[in-house]
């Protein structure tokens, strides 16, 4: 499924010309295993240790590399990334843990022009991490208010409408 909701970020700060390559990526928030969502406490209730880690994995921004003027000019966004929770994946999927908590990551790279580039791998990448993004991976929602809010704000979901807005 495709992350919701869909992560963007505003890019500014960049070489106009050089190249990028934007990715992300997901890392446990802690070692727990949750089950529900306690709506009188607004908590998650801790069902025991966490389910053994998944592969680790990338996604790829479909746009990269790309100038950073191109990045700069609009939001970007990743909604063509999707996640799942099925460890034997081969489409190359974000794998996740269900009921465990995930903090994404934001990653910018940038296309060192150098034939000896690999020397400087450790200072061509930037890392951002926004604490408001942690998130608790479900296979179905815990709140019917975020079902009819994904409802509402999914054109794929159409169907699920009790009437067109328009």
């Amino acid at each position: 499924r495709r992350m919701f909701p869909t992560f963007q970020v505003k890019i500014f700060g960049m070489d106009p010309m050089a190249d990028y390559m934007l990715l992300m990526d997901f890392v446990p928030v802690d070692d727990k295993r949750y089950r529900q969502y306690a709506f009188h406490s607004s908590s998650w209730l801790v069902a025991g240790k966490a389910d053994p880690a998944t592969p680790g994995r990338v996604h790829y921004h479909p746009d990269s590399p790309a100038k950073g003027a191109q990045w700069m000019k609009q939001i970007v966004s990743f909604d063509k990334l999707k996640l799942t929770n099925n460890l034997l994946d081969d489409n190359g999927h974000i794998i996740l843990n269900s009921m465990h908590r995930y903090q994404p990551r934001f990653h910018v790279v940038y296309v060192d022009p150098r034939k000896d580039s690999e020397k400087y791998a450790e200072e061509n990448f930037k890392t951002f991490v926004f604490e408001e993004t942690r998130f608790t991976a479900v296979t179905a929602y815990q709140n019917h208010r975020i079902t009819q809010l994904k409802i509402a704000s999914n054109p794929f979901a159409k169907g699920f409408r009790d009437c067109d807005p328009e």
